[in-house]
């Protein structure tokens, strides 16, 4: 069992901001997490960051990422979290690749895409299914390609796929956008964006690749058929509330309430887990932004230090 002062679960926004702030109080200072970035990677363009009118969501990351490595105190270890219990003297988090006892805890690992549940989707994972455009979006260029979703994140696919894709389907299953206006009227704008309204996808069909996907729309139900090379899935994201279901408070929605210290309670809600702080999407704070989730990991951080600073007086 290796033993540090501070472990941070994620190593999104919430995550290195939180990481930052805890190396400044000379804590010992472990970052966990799968990847660096989290779902902050898939943004092609973020323009609402203060200090940069445009930059990509994988350079912003590594931006920060650099920015915390410069601290001798801080180690980031690319492992899954399996774990968490509490012990004597602290929490252990049993990991893919071993155990870790840390005094405090920040939970900022994020959330993760969510599915459509829909026949085929799993069987084409990877072979025309996928859950990041910026990622995978340039292998279908010049081709067909459907997006699925109504929020900002479905638009910008979309935005992007006009730019690359031969045609853009964009299906959604409201007649509404939940995107901001600006998005949705730059999609709009484009010629080779088509408009699939109050549908739903049934089916992703195909061979060895993606073939077609079979719609449906709610009010009527009459089904169509879009022949297609790709499909980009992009209707928000979940918790994985199995992890900490049982350790901390969660929500209806599986999030990880939290209070205005970013202090985490017992799974009954009466008492403060003391030591355990949560930061970013993975708490029940409503705004998902990269913006929002700094600002909570800077808390948290903070917070975090000072309790491991007090048990060690």
């Amino acid at each position: 069992m290796e033993e540090t002062d501070l472990l941070i679960v994620g190593a999104g926004p919430a995550g290195l901001t939180a990481a930052l702030y805890a190396a400044r109080f000379n804590v010992r200072t472990r970052i966990v997490s799968i990847d660096v970035g989290g779902q902050a990677n898939l943004a092609r363009s973020v323009e609402n960051y203060p200090g940069f009118e445009a930059i990509s969501g994988v350079e912003l990351m590594q931006r920060m990422r650099k920015q915390v490595e410069k601290y001798a105190n801080v180690e980031l270890r690319f492992e899954e979290v399996i774990e968490f219990k509490e012990i004597e003297g602290g929490y252990l988090v049993r990991t893919s690749k071993g155990e870790h006892k840390a005094k405090a805890l920040v939970l900022a690992f994020g959330r993760t895409p969510r599915k459509l549940g829909c026949k085929g989707e799993t069987e084409f994972l990877r072979k025309g299914v996928s859950y990041c455009a910026v990622c995978d979006m340039p292998f279908f260029a010049g081709k067909r390609v459907i997006v699925v979703g109504g929020g900002n994140s479905a638009l910008d696919a979309a935005l992007y796929g006009s730019e690359l894709a031969e045609k853009v389907y964009l299906v959604h299953r409201r007649e509404e956008f939940r995107a901001f206006d600006e998005l949705v009227e730059r999609v709009r704008s484009r010629a080779n964006v088509e408009l699939v309204l109050n549908s739903v996808v049934d089916e992703i069909i195909g061979e060895n690749f993606v073939k077609a996907v079979r719609i449906r729309n709610v009010k009527t139900g009459e089904e169509r058929l879009i022949e297609c090379d790709g499909i980009f899935i992009e209707i928000g994201s979940e918790v994985k509330r199995e992890l900490v279901e049982g350790f901390v408070k969660l929500n209806e929605r599986g999030e990880i309430v939290v209070d205005e210290n970013c202090q985490t309670f017992y799974p009954d809600g009466t008492r403060v887990r003391e030591g355990v702080y949560a930061a970013g999407d993975v708490t029940n704070v409503p705004i998902k932004q990269i913006v929002v989730a700094c600002g909570m990991g800077a808390i948290a951080g903070i917070n975090a230090a000072k309790y491991v600073i007090s048990r060690t007086r």
